[in-house]
Formats: structure tokens, C-alpha cells, sequence
């Protein structure tokens, strides 16, 4: 296929060569009469006609294309200079109109960009929390006002920011969100970064989020220091009001139960239907408020320290019997099957005894709650790298999504029966212990929970050396 050039070429060349062939025709004429003279100067007159009939065509089609070229190549500046109103004036007319377009596009859009970075810059200041944002390997781009000043110079460097105090942690988070490409966020101990300015000691709540662009490509990351000071004290004045006051009702409510149990035996004299009745349902429910007692005391503990863990080698598959066995009695009267699926030879965990078992009842409990007749348990257990992941399974209604994220709060809305703390305790429990702990569960499908527990350290046994 050719191109508009090479057809004007052609065009011309067959132009030139008719015209010869007629130059040659009236040369043959007028040499056989004699007028061999004026046949060459026609010759030559031809040959210089098709010659400039070429040249004239060419050139103008060379002219526009090397302007074209030069705007396309980004000189929005450059005109194409055509003074004639022809077909040729028309194009150079279009031309420069189409510059002056392309370079008001070009420069809206720089100030468009130029605007939308002073506008996040902007917003990135003025926010009061620390924030630090870096690319997709991990290196310090920005810092706002508020990081710079609580880190100092330290900030804006990441080997500066790594002595700077919490710095490593900050580093830490950035490099797992980097490596996981997930947010790296957490409501415990080790998420929080204590921070002397000045006089005072004030506490800071670490998240670390990567940023992708459309496609899902990693840009980098955006770790963001929350200032939780006022919620620790917060929290700690209503840790250490629960526990004095559970501590102060737990007595009453022991005398409440044994009268109510002597009652209930006979030794307050006969009781008639209505009052055995009365006594019975008294008693079911001081048994659900005592339970609510030590679970608010058990949190409390948590909370505040004093609940020292006693670690120790424990074996998976005989925790697991265990637990199936206490929960046995309630599951036979339900017509729930529990099951069990574990290895006997799994590594031993580095657990306390009362933590693991606590974790286990209270999970077996939610799961025979809300567990059908004729429906099924599973207890599972399986070794995952360094860990043992514990498994408790069951069949029943399952958990709505927009419940999933507070599953693991206090008092959260999940528990329509009991004191509402057993999956927060549970929570910190596996964390105090050193795993973690998930929940997966769609309506109508059951819900699984899952917490790890660390590997026991395996202990070298020297044997006496024979002496003789």
C-alpha cells in the first residue's frame, strides 16, 4: 500500500513520462520535417516542466510533514509558516490550531497535577496525627508536621528513624506491610509505642496500611501514630472499677447462692410448685450472674497483670479429650456429636494449663449455643510451621459479616446469652500466650474458630556416660 507521498511521486513520473512519450512523438514529427532544432528545445522544455511539476509537489508535502514531526515530538511552540490560502494552507492553518490545543491541554494538566499534590500535601499537614508515608521498598517520602515533631529529624531518614526511640517498631510494622501487602494493625501491647515529650509519657497506637494504585500494583505505605493517652487512662480507671466492684459483689452473690440452695433442698421448710419453681429460676440465673463475675474478674486480671501465667508442655490431642469431655454431658442432652481430629505424635505447646483449657470451654460453648439439634462439633488440632492451630468448628446458624469485625470486643453483640466477654477473654488469652485467634462463618454455613498456640521448645536429654 502506498502512502500519499510515494502516490504523488508515481502521479508525477507517469505525468512526465506521457509527456515525453507526446515530446518524443512531435520530435519524430518535426525532425522528419526538417526542424530538428526546435524538437530539442521542446524535448528540453518538457524534461524541465516534469522536473519542476516534481519539485513543486514534493516539496510542500516535505515542509508540512518535518512541522508535523516537530509538534508531535512536544515543540507546542512551533507554527508551520504557509502564506498561501491553497489545500497545503488549509493543513498548516489546522496544524497550529491543533498545537494551541495540545499545549493548553498540557498545561492544565501540570496545573491540575501541580494542584491535586499541593492539596494532599495540604491535607497531609494539617491532620494532628503523626503520619509517615514511604514507597514501595520501605523508604521515608513524607512526614507531616505532627511526625516531626514528635520523632524529630529522625523522622524524615529511615536509619535515622531506626534511633530514633519506637522507631524500630515503626520500621517493623512498614516492613511486614510491605512483605504481606495488608494492613498491620493491632489492639494489644505490642502495637503500642510509649513516648516521653517533655514531662509527660503519652502512648501511641501503631497502623501501618499499604497504598496500590488501580491496577492493585504496591505504591508504598501510610503509617499513621494514634494518640490512645486518654483511652489507656480511660480504660484503666474502668478496668480497676470492675475489678473492685466484682470483688465487692462476689461475696453477696456466694451467700445468695447458698440460700438459695438451701432453699431449694428443703431446708427452709416444704416449698409448694410455684415456689420450687421461683427458687429454681433464681438459682439458674445467680449461676449465670457468677459466671459473668469471673469472667469480668478474669478480664480484669488481664488487664491489669496480675494474672500470672504459668506456662508449661501440654499436649494437643489430651487438651482437646479433655475439653470434649466436660462439654460431653450438655452436648448428649442438645443430641449434638462432637468429634474430634488430631495426631497423636503433634508437638507439645508452651501453654498455661488454665488459659488453654479457659480458651477451649469458652469456644465449646458458644459452639453448643448456637449448634442445632442433630448438628456437629468438631475439635481439631494440626502442627503449621511453629505453631499448633486449634480448631473448634460447628454446624450452627453462623455469624452476620457486619458482626465479624467486634466479634472479639467486650460485651459485643454476638453473645444474645451469657456475660458477652468470652471471646474477648479468649482473645487475650491466645495473645497472652503468644498466637493469634480468627473467625470464618457465613449464615447458614457454622462458624469456624481458629487460634494458634507456640510450639514447646524441645528439651535435650543428657544420658550418664558409662564410666569403666
Amino acid at each position: 500500500m502506498l502512502n500519499l507521498a510515494q502516490r504523488l511521486i508515481l502521479g508525477c513520473v507517469l505525468l512526465t513520462g506521457l509527456t515525453l512519450g507526446l515530446v518524443a512523438v512531435t520530435h519524430r514529427a518535426l525532425a522528419a520535417a526538417g526542424q530538428a532544432k526546435l524538437a530539442y528545445v521542446f524535448v528540453l522544455a518538457a524534461v524541465l516542466v516534469g522536473a519542476g511539476t516534481i519539485y513543486f509537489v514534493l516539496r510542500p508535502i516535505h515542509r508540512v510533514a518535518r512541522d508535523a514531526k516537530k509538534i508531535a515530538q512536544g515543540n507546542m511552540e512551533h507554527r508551520v509558516e504557509w502564506s498561501s490560502r491553497d489545500d497545503f494552507g488549509l493543513i498548516a492553518v489546522e496544524l497550529n490550531r491543533l498545537a494551541v490545543r495540545l499545549r493548553e491541554l498540557r498545561d492544565s494538566e501540570a496545573g491540575r497535577r501541580q494542584m491535586e499534590f499541593q492539596l494532599s500535601d495540604a491535607v497531609l499537614q494539617s491532620i494532628f496525627e503523626p503520619i509517615i508515608v514511604t514507597d514501595g521498598k520501605g523508604h521515608v517520602l513524607k512526614v507531616n508536621q505532627a511526625a516531626s515533631e514528635l520523632l524529630g529529624e529522625g523522622a524524615t531518614d529511615r536509619m535515622a528513624l531506626n534511633n530514633t526511640p519506637g522507631g524500630e517498631k515503626i520500621l517493623n510494622a512498614i516492613r511486614n506491610a510491605v512483605s504481606m501487602q495488608k494492613a498491620v494493625a493491632a489492639e494489644d501491647e505490642a502495637s503500642m509505642l510509649p513516648m516521653r515529650i517533655g514531662n509527660q509519657e503519652r502512648s501511641y497506637r501503631l497502623r501501618t496500611t499499604p497504598m496500590r494504585d488501580s491496577e492493585g500494583r504496591l505504591l508504598g505505605t501510610v503509617t499513621t501514630l494514634e494518640d490512645v493517652t486518654s483511652l489507656q487512662d480511660t480504660d484503666r480507671f474502668k478496668t480497676q472499677f470492675i475489678t473492685v466492684a466484682s470483688r465487692k459483689l462476689r461475696d453477696p452473690l456466694l451467700q445468695l447462692r447458698r440460700s438459695l440452695y438451701a432453699l431449694s433442698q428443703g431446708f427452709g421448710g416444704e416449698l409448694r410448685g410455684l415456689q420450687t419453681e421461683l427458687v429454681v429460676q433464681a438459682s439458674n440465673e445467680s449461676e449465670k450472674l457468677d459466671d459473668i463475675m469471673g469472667d469480668l474478674i478474669e478480664v480484669a486480671e488481664l488487664d491489669t497483670g496480675k494474672r500470672e501465667l504459668k506456662p508449661e508442655r501440654l499436649h494437643p490431642l489430651q487438651a482437646l479429650g479433655e475439653a470434649r469431655d466436660r462439654c460431653c454431658d450438655e452436648a448428649a442432652r442438645k443430641h449434638i456429636r462432637v468429634e474430634m481430629r488430631a495426631y497423636a505424635d503433634l508437638s507439645l505447646v508452651n501453654a498455661d494449663r488454665r488459659a488453654l483449657r479457659s480458651i477451649l470451654d469458652n469456644l465449646l460453648s458458644n459452639a453448643l449455643r448456637y449448634t442445632p439439634a442433630e448438628g456437629e462439633i468438631l475439635l481439631a488440632a494440626e502442627e503449621v510451621k511453629e505453631f499448633v492451630q486449634f480448631t473448634v468448628r460447628d454446624s450452627g446458624r453462623g455469624i452476620e459479616a457486619e458482626r465479624l469485625s467486634t466479634i472479639f470486643d467486650r460485651f459485643n453483640p454476638f453473645s444474645e446469652s451469657g456475660s458477652g466477654l468470652g471471646l474477648a477473654l479468649v482473645r487475650r488469652l491466645v495473645e497472652s500466650l503468644g498466637g493469634q485467634i480468627a473467625v470464618e462463618s457465613r449464615l447458614g454455613h457454622g462458624t469456624t474458630f481458629r487460634f494458634t498456640i507456640p510450639v514447646a521448645a524441645v528439651e535435650s536429654i543428657r544420658h550418664p556416660v558409662e564410666v569403666g
